[in-house]
């Protein structure tokens, strides 16, 4: 009796996951993002379902076409957060020097909060706050699915959220 297609998968996520993270780790160095671009290597290959002759191999183009769109990403998120800051709190002229040093304060704690996030996240949630970009737009412009994108956005509010308020926190406690 012939394999299952849920078989067929099964079998090559289990004998291909490790060596798969692996070698994109190598493109990426995280080994968190390593494991989101694999599971959507896996994802975008069991979609293809009948069409792909040689799943493995096409499992594992796809992983490295997905690791380069995040390293490319990676570069980009980068520039695009400094430029983002850099208009984000913007001072009046005639401010007091206590109002730009608190707003230099906050431009820093935001960016601190953001460079924290995972590589794809990081990219995914700049793209969403401070370019205003779809969820669908995002999704394309990184090479991920919606609901990937809906995730990393939810985590990205969530992780600087919890560290914008431990941060203010430890001011309050005079630790800061």
């Amino acid at each position: 009796m012939p394999e299952s297609r849920n078989e067929l998968y099964a079998r090559l996520f289990s004998e291909s996951r490790a060596a798969l993270c692996r070698y994109v780790r190598r493109f990426i160095g995280s080994g968190e993002t390593a494991q989101e671009i694999v599971q959507e290597a896996f994802l975008r290959t069991y979609e293809q379902g009948d069409v792909v002759k040689t799943p493995r191999a096409f499992l594992f183009s796809t992983a490295r076409n997905l690791a380069s769109n995040e390293h490319r990403h990676r570069r980009i998120a980068k520039t695009d957060t400094m430029g983002d800051f850099d208009d984000l709190c913007v001072v009046p002229p005639c401010g007091s020097l206590e109002e730009s040093a608190l707003a230099d304060e906050r431009t820093r704690l935001i960016q601190d909060a953001v460079d924290r996030l995972p590589p794809q996240c990081r990219a995914a949630f700049t793209l969403r706050v401070f370019h205003g970009c779809s969820y669908k737009e995002i999704g394309t412009r990184l090479g991920i699915s919606t609901k990937t994108v809906e995730k990393h956005i939810a985590r990205g509010l969530h992780d600087t959220h919890v560290y914008m308020k431990r941060r203010y926190m430890d001011v309050e406690k005079g630790h800061g």
